[in-house]
């Protein structure tokens, strides 16, 4: 089967990817491995953005967020309130999001190809020309002048394509999520965030009876700590705090998983007629572990790209590099190099660093607006921040 584009992957990165290049009248393949998948994640959608790229998300009945409760491993506490809107932040079901993007993406007219696992390239000489997958009816190709990997940080074609190998342990985070459901003191509009010295824990309400709740180990972390055990450790602290008040809960969704964790791999982001998006590419915030708001970018500027390629009839990398070279790419790149250090920073001396940060802003209104737009919302701080934090008695 031949099309103008092949994306592999129909997660929020490849979904917006396909839609921006049917939307132009290309034809385009979106393949996907499994529809039903629910990818481990905590659900949480960045406000403002995220209806920009999906206004549907204004139909569903969702809990609109406007308020953030963080606290560091030495229990200083930090709470933040933002002014109600629309476009305040929302926690949902990756299973339901993910089947939206994918949706629209159809709409638009990509041509979805489900129970397909993309697992090799497809070459004529020495160029790629399209994609090998599995499926239960046997091996399928599909060629195309662009191939697009969105399959996320696993991906086999990533680690073919020859643009990057394996993460290594040291490079990435491992967490444990749930879904649980049950009586509990939450607030429903309110995100919690629980800092520690190996990573953080989180619990974002979707609903009065329904939580996500999680916990996540970084770098060397990652063999030093059991997470099995941490998550149960978080899950005996919350019931201290009096937040949730039952022993067991209903469990309907529980799972681990990988993320990157050291920022974009602008090295790899792309060669002759391929790119990589999304987690495959390393668009994870290093501090937050979001990385649907990356994936969502990282998809609608590889569609440009691609949309460019296309009118240029040019499917190297001197086109391709575009992608790249755009404002938004440029701008994330930037930021998670900063997070990435920062990270490093704050983890240092079993978390001392991260603890004198939450104390300061305790007792700074204008240290606590750096610490929430930092920690939450991504933002880089000013110059003089770490030295400030390194500063303090």
């Amino acid at each position: 089967m031949n099309y103008d584009v092949v994306v592999s992957g129909a997660g929020p990165a490849g979904s917006k990817c396909a839609e921006v290049i049917a939307k132009a009248g290309y034809k385009v393949a979106l393949i996907e491995k499994d529809i039903n998948y629910r990818k481990p994640c905590g659900g949480g959608l960045p406000r403002d953005s995220i209806y920009k790229y999906y206004p549907q998300l204004r139909k569903l009945d969702l809990v609109k967020k406007n308020a953030i409760l963080m606290f560091s491993a030495d229990h200083h506490k930090l709470e933040h309130s933002y002014e109600y809107s629309e476009d305040n932040p929302i926690v949902i079901d990756r299973l339901e999001f993910d089947n939206l993007a994918r949706n629209v993406a159809i709409e638009a007219g990509a041509e979805l190809f489900d129970k397909n696992v993309s697992y090799d390239f497809i070459y004529k000489g020495q160029k790629r020309v399209g994609i090998r997958t599995k499926t239960p009816l046997g091996v399928k190709e599909y060629l195309a002048n662009i191939i697009i990997i969105a399959d996320g940080m696993n991906s086999k074609l990533a680690n073919k394509s020859g643009l990057r190998g394996k993460w290594k342990p040291l490079e990435i985070g491992i967490g444990k999520v749930e879904i649980l459901e049950g009586q509990n003191n939450l607030n429903e509009r309110c995100t919690y965030f629980f800092f520690k010295e190996y990573g953080y824990n989180w619990i974002f309400p979707i609903d009065k009876q329904k939580f996500n709740i999680g916990s996540i180990t970084y770098y060397e972390n990652n063999l030093k700590y059991n997470l099995n055990n941490l998550f149960k450790e978080f899950l005996h602290e919350v019931r201290n705090k009096n937040l949730l008040l039952e022993k067991d809960y209903k469990v309907i969704w529980s799972a681990s998983f990988p993320e990157p964790a050291t920022g974009v791999l602008e090295k790899s982001l792309y060669g002759d007629n391929i790119i990589l998006i999304g987690d495959a590419a390393g668009f994870v915030a290093p501090i937050s572990g979001e990385g649907i708001h990356g994936a969502i970018v990282s998809g609608q500027v590889a569609g440009e790209t691609s949309i460019g390629a296309i009118e240029k009839e040019d499917f190297t990398v001197n086109s391709l590099k575009e992608f790249k070279k755009h404002p938004k790419i440029r701008k994330i790149i930037r930021m998670f190099k900063f997070q990435h250090k920062f990270v490093n920073f704050i983890y240092e001396n079993e978390g001392e660093n991260l603890n004198k940060a939450f104390k300061m802003a305790e007792e700074s209104s204008e240290f606590k607006k750096i610490i929430i737009n930092t920690f939450i919302f991504g933002q880089t701080p000013p110059k003089d921040f770490i030295s400030q934090i390194k500063g303090m008695n």
